[in-house]
């Protein structure tokens, strides 16, 4: 039908369909609900609940803190391993059995935990060797101020997050073409492999040291 009409006419009409389709599925969107959510973690808080809990897969390291992360990253992060993107067993199993709505509200029940505000600049001066290594990855550009304040809600805060968790999300990144391990994703997959693995430690053990909003909240087992 394009074809038909003039190229500005022909443009403007595909700009306004693809501006109604972005709104419509904006406007689709379930709206998660705290306290839903809180009903709906009790599969979360047997590891995310316990501080220091660790996993072994694929290697050991403690389990990321969540309570105060992105909302918008922890739908992301969920929707990932239910399509495969993030191969993990647990996790994938987990993810699977949730809607679109339990993902929401799971993140919005956990997005509100947030601990005291970061700072606007790092609290912690990177030591000149890794501030060229992040400098390098761009990592700010994405993750903002003190890494603690993402552009973009699907993008994780990284400050004060388990530097062991980091560098294991990291490596995973960098792996191809593996049906077990490895996370599906252009940008950080391009990002990660710039580096050598020590390199990776060295940023995550730096962004593990930075004042953030992520933190454990205990819980119990048994509600």
């Amino acid at each position: 039908m394009n074809q038909l009409l003039p190229t500005p006419i022909a443009a403007f009409v595909a700009g306004a369909t693809l501006l109604f389709a972005s709104a419509s599925a904006t406007a689709q969107a379930p709206v998660g609900d705290a306290k839903a959510g809180e009903g709906k973690a009790s599969m979360c808080i047997g590891c995310h609940g316990i501080v220091g809990y660790q996993n072994s897969f694929p290697e050991i390291h403690k389990v990321p803190k969540i309570s105060g992360q992105s909302a918008g990253y922890i739908v992301s992060a969920l929707t990932a391993y239910k399509k495969g993107e993030r191969k993990h067993p647990s996790m994938r199993g987990i993810a699977a059995s949730l809607s679109e709505q339990d993902m929401a509200d799971l993140a919005a029940f956990y997005g509100g935990q947030a601990g005291e505000a970061a700072a606007e600049a790092p609290s912690k001066a990177a030591p000149a060797a890794v501030a060229a290594l992040i400098e390098k990855g761009a990592c700010a550009s994405c993750h903002g101020a003190n890494f603690s304040k993402p552009i973009d809600p699907s993008y994780p805060k990284l400050a004060g997050q388990h530097a062991d968790y980091l560098y294991v999300a990291l490596k995973s990144y960098t792996v191809q073409g593996n049906h077990v391990i490895g996370r599906g994703n252009p940008i950080m997959g391009g990002t990660a492999s710039q580096f050598k693995l020590a390199e990776l430690k060295q940023m995550a053990n730096y962004l593990a040291t930075l004042d953030g909003e992520l933190k454990v909240v205990p819980q119990s087992r048994f509600r």
